[in-house]
């Protein structure tokens, strides 16, 4: 008969190398919680020596995964879908110019994101980022508020070109202009909620833009 002593002692009954391999495992586990709640600790800790000289390494590790903010708290949460949607005017070689139809740069982001167990910070915030700072940096007539202005016009630019530029001009000729817009949508409210809004979606047209060779993606050229 076993007595109750050793049914409170499962390790002993181990052998050596499962109990060695167990302990690795806990002490690694440990490691790596005593490591996310020191990063989150100086994430949200007041600014000292070590923060700000660790600033890079822990904003690498806390965005996009860990970022907090109160938008999910807020008395009046986001209720939009926003996509970033981009068209260009071509020159081919013939000599003609050809304009393209607009590609939602968002949808695909989206459709890289669904089912992925790890997307990329790319697919998950370059494009979201990249438009958030363009609409922090712009008037409502869509001009530039500063030097931030003029660099987030030119990151938006370089965005597209490294996506598009190669799919645009697969069939040879160049792109010679692109035009940004985003397209605004109202999520549905619940089904017992009575509130009605329009589902029609609001759009924010920019100018079109000259693409020059800063704009390409490295190693291309725009001839």
């Amino acid at each position: 008969m076993q007595s109750y002593g050793d049914e409170t002692r499962p390790l002993a009954a181990l052998s050596l190398p499962s109990r060695i391999v167990i302990g690795v495992a806990a002490c690694a586990i440990a490691v790596v919680v005593a490591i996310h709640v020191a990063m989150m600790f100086l994430h949200v800790a007041p600014s000292n020596t070590l923060s700000k000289q660790q600033g890079a390494l822990i904003s690498e590790y806390v965005y996009p995964e860990y970022e907090q903010n109160w938008k999910l708290f807020a008395p009046n949460p986001l209720q939009q879908n926003i996509a970033v949607q981009v068209r260009a005017q071509l020159r081919t070689e013939d000599g003609a110019t050809r304009l393209t139809g607009w590609t939602d740069l968002t949808a695909r982001d989206g459709r890289a994101i669904l089912h992925n167990p790890l997307p990329s910070h790319t697919q998950q915030n370059q494009l979201r980022r990249g438009w958030e700072l363009f609409l922090n940096t712009h008037n409502a007539q869509n001009r530039p508020i500063g030097a931030r202005g003029e660099l987030s016009e030119r990151y938006i630019r370089r965005i597209v070109m490294l996506r598009m530029d190669a799919e645009w001009t697969k069939g040879g000729g160049r792109v010679e202009q692109i035009q940004v817009r985003s397209q605004t949508t109202a999520i549905s409210p619940p089904p017992w909620s009575a509130e009605k809004i329009s589902d029609k979606p609001m759009y924010r047209v920019l100018p079109w833009w000259q693409v020059t060779a800063d704009d390409l993606p490295k190693g291309a050229t725009n001839q």
